[in-house]
């Protein structure tokens, strides 16, 4: 069968003296839109197929894993995105927002908290990995109405100002005297350097916990 195409079918080359005409805008946008839509149609957009609508939710499904632990004596159990922080564990699934949120990088210990006694950044602990494990964090420090010692040093020495880094502050203090590093006050700094103030209420900080150690 022949595929020539008869010359009455095809446009006269323009003249010499002429130049052949450019496209209008108009144009040229219903083309690419013409071509776009096809590729579109055809399931496909910059050379990646589209996912339909059960591989899109199956994409989009994280993998969650179960896992008890402790927190301030009570046992929790709960089934967690993988990528879940200890810290959102703590605010968003047991409301325990006494925990900061400050750079959730590990920068500035406003998360501080207590994992089998040792201090450990919240924002930076996969819950997943706690398994059996006893976090106690500001709210469980506190004997009723009877507050922690360290909490009532910062009371007794005005230890804080805005008190957004305060929970963190008092969390890492008594991680610090459980160690033994309350030997002078540069000790203490050194042992308590990455929590920020940016009230700058360190030397008040350091005074609270000289006094809960035992050494004022």
């Amino acid at each position: 069968m022949s595929t020539e195409v008869p010359e009455s079918a095809v446009p006269s080359p323009a003249g010499a003296g002429e130049s052949s005409p450019a496209p209008s805008r108009r144009t040229f946008i219903a083309a690419t839109g013409v071509v776009g839509g096809s590729v579109v149609a055809g399931g496909v957009i910059g050379g990646t197929r589209l996912l339909g609508p059960e591989e899109a939710a199956a994409a989009d499904t994280s993998p969650s894993s179960r896992v008890s632990l402790t927190v301030n004596g009570t046992r929790r159990t709960v089934t967690v995105d993988n990528r879940t922080s200890l810290l959102d564990l703590l605010r968003e699934h047991f409301q325990l927002t006494g925990s900061k949120k400050g750079c959730n990088a590990g920068a500035c210990g406003a998360c501080t908290v207590l994992v089998d006694g040792q201090r450990v950044n919240s924002c930076l602990t996969l819950a997943v990995r706690l398994e059996d494990a006893e976090v106690t964090t500001i709210e469980g420090l506190a004997d009723g109405d009877e507050l922690h010692p360290l909490q009532q040093a910062f009371v007794d020495q005005d230890a804080f100002q805005c008190g957004y880094c305060t929970p963190g502050q008092i969390m890492s203090g008594v991680g610090c005297i459980k160690e033994g590093h309350t030997g002078s006050p540069e000790e203490i700094r050194e042992w308590m350097s990455g929590n920020i103030c940016r009230c700058g209420c360190y030397v008040k900080i350091v005074r609270a916990v000289e006094q809960t150690a035992g050494r004022k």
